[in-house]
C-alpha cells in the first residue's frame, strides 16, 4: 500500500499542507499548476476586476476545461493506438499468411525441381538408349 505524503506547497503566496498517496514531487506539480493558473489570469485586466469568489468560479471553471481537453485527448489518443494495435495485428496477419505462401512456394518449388532434375536424368538416359541403338543400327 502506498504511503500517505504531507507536503507544504505555496499556492498564491500562501502556504497549504496538500495530503495524499501520491509523490511529494507530484503535489508540487499540482501547485505549480495551479499558481500558473493564477498568474496567467491575474494578467487579465477583466479577471482582475472580478470579485475573488467570481475570480475562483473562473478558475474553476478553467481547470475543468483543461481537464476535460486533456481526458478528450487521451481517448483521441487511445482511439488512435487501437487503430494502430489494429492495422499491426493486420499487418501480423498478412505477414504470416505471405510466409506460409512463401512456405508453400518454396516446397513447389523444390519439388518442381525434383521432377525437373529426374526428367533431366530421363532424358539423358533416353539419348543414351537412342545413341546406343544408333551406334547398333550402323554397325549393323
Amino acid at each position: 500500500m502506498a504511503v500517505k505524503t504531507d507536503t507544504e506547497v505555496i499556492i498564491g503566496g500562501k502556504v497549504f499542507t496538500l495530503s495524499g498517496y501520491e509523490s511529494e514531487e507530484y503535489l508540487q506539480r499540482v501547485a505549480s499548476y495551479i499558481n500558473n493558473k493564477l498568474t496567467e489570469y491575474s494578467r487579465l485586466e477583466g479577471f482582475t476586476r472580478q470579485p475573488p469568489d467570481r475570480q475562483n468560479i473562473l478558475m474553476q471553471l478553467n481547470i475543468a476545461d483543461d481537464y476535460f481537453k486533456a481526458r478528450k485527448q487521451i481517448a483521441l489518443l487511445e482511439e488512435e493506438l487501437q487503430g494502430k494495435e489494429k492495422e499491426l495485428y493486420d499487418l501480423k496477419h498478412e505477414l504470416v499468411a505471405s510466409q506460409i505462401k512463401l512456405e508453400n512456394s518454396e516446397k513447389s518449388l523444390k519439388s518442381v525441381q525434383k521432377e525437373l532434375n529426374e526428367s533431366s536424368k530421363k532424358i539423358v538416359r533416353l539419348e543414351t538408349e537412342l545413341a546406343d541403338k544408333n551406334d547398333r543400327n550402323k554397325k549393323a
